[in-house]
């Protein structure tokens, strides 16, 4: 019983850590989107990447949600949904600055 009292109350071990799973992707436009879901409780965190290959660069454009989902395949159908929209909705200017890789 001591150790879930630790475990819950953050003393004696390792705090949790949200773990990443198997990745998808989907190309769409001159994109490459990723589906990053992240495992949080027995629940999916929306998380994903929007790549666009620049030469020999390729620059990056990571999202993480506050979604949760019961199921990874409906995690990874959101991700898909959510990347297209910020694709959509910020255009060229997306990767105009030509950071490497940034948070949006």
């Amino acid at each position: 019983m001591a150790s879930f009292f630790s475990k819950l109350f953050g003393r004696g071990g390792e705090p949790a850590s949200p773990a990443k799973i198997a990745e998808e992707t989907e190309a769409y436009n001159d994109l490459l989107l990723v589906a990053a879901p992240i495992a949080e409780g027995g629940q999916y965190r929306l998380a994903g990447r929007i790549e666009k290959r620049d030469g020999e660069r390729v620059l990056v454009r990571s999202f993480i949600r506050a979604d949760l989902f019961s199921s990874r395949d409906d995690t990874v159908g959101a991700t898909f949904r959510k990347a297209r929209q910020i694709a959509d909705q910020h255009g060229s200017s997306l990767f105009s600055d030509g950071t490497e890789s940034r948070q949006v």
